[in-house]
């Protein structure tokens, strides 16, 4: 009987008079005990909205005048060694195996003595270059990149650093997170191409190591009918993935409060969001570009 009316929608009101009140101030809120309804769909699309404006407004917080040019371009340079080349090492091994794997799955489903190896070739580029190394690579730096942007300025705000900065005149949001987000969108296209060159040399030496293809036609075959477009739409993507894994993740370290815990909850919340709003760019920016 109560599954009934919960799938109906039917079940009492909710047991506890603070969730109705609760209910009742806030559109957002759900209470556990009632089925999800037409206010509680809405409720999500208010939240959405409120988050979103509240994102833009942040935004032009980050982009005012900087009133110290010294100060940030010194904070420019240490966010290009801190979330640039501590990078490498991680997008070196993530493309070498990425390239070697995909060369491998390639092979063993082309295996057909009428297909020839440069078509391997072909296969394994183009899907490195167009999604592999733009997408895969910045979603993995959405999770090392941007936590540490989160976890940093949540524990910035919840120390009460950033009231400092305000107290000594100085807009914490652009001071703070400017210059990751420069280093971010200058940094980013450097490793999306490292990636790319790493993933195919890994998927060469992985064809040749394992003797799936003949070394020399599937070498040929990664400079067959290449379309250089194809390198301007995976550099667009990784700046554009850039921009959003620098200010997703700053808007929720900044907007912290609390504690430590909810440091951590912020920093978990914008992977997620990171990585939500670069598949649903991946797919907008492919359907502009390659039509």
């Amino acid at each position: 009987m109560g599954a009934v009316a919960f799938l109906s929608g039917t079940t009492g009101t909710c047991g506890c008079e603070n969730e109705e009140k609760e209910a009742g101030a806030n559109p957002g809120y759900f209470c556990p005990h009632k089925a999800p309804n037409l206010a509680y769909f809405r409720g999500m699309i208010y939240r959405f909205l409120d988050g979103l404006g509240h994102y833009f407004r942040f935004l032009g917080e980050v982009f005012h005048k900087p009133e110290h040019g010294r100060e940030y371009l010194k904070s420019f340079f240490r966010e290009i060694e801190l979330l640039g080349f501590s990078s490498i090492a991680l997008v070196a091994f993530i493309s070498v195996f990425m390239g070697a794997v995909l060369t491998i799955q390639t092979a063993i489903n082309l295996d057909d003595p009428f297909v020839p190896d440069s078509y391997i070739a072909i296969a394994v580029r183009e899907g490195i270059v167009l999604e592999f190394a733009p997408t895969i690579v910045s979603l993995i730096l959405a999770g090392k990149v941007g936590s540490n942007i989160a976890s940093t300025l949540g524990t910035m705000r919840v120390t009460e650093q950033m009231d400092a900065l305000r107290v000594m005149g100085i807009n914490p949001a652009s001071y703070l997170v400017l210059p990751k987000l420069f280093a971010c969108l200058l940094f980013n296209p450097i490793l999306i191409v490292f990636s790319m060159a790493l993933g195919l040399v890994g998927g060469y030496y992985a064809g040749d190591l394992l003797n799936l293809v003949n070394t020399e036609v599937f070498l040929s075959g990664y400079f067959i009918e290449f379309n250089p477009f194809y390198i301007v739409y995976s550099l667009t993507k990784a700046t554009v993935f850039a921009f959003i894994i620098a200010t997703v993740s700053a808007y929720f370290g900044y907007n912290v409060e609390g504690g430590a815990v909810e440091v951590g909850k912020a920093s978990t919340k914008s992977v997620v969001a990171m990585s939500f709003t670069i598949i649903l760019f991946n797919y907008i920016l492919t359907d502009l570009l390659l039509q």
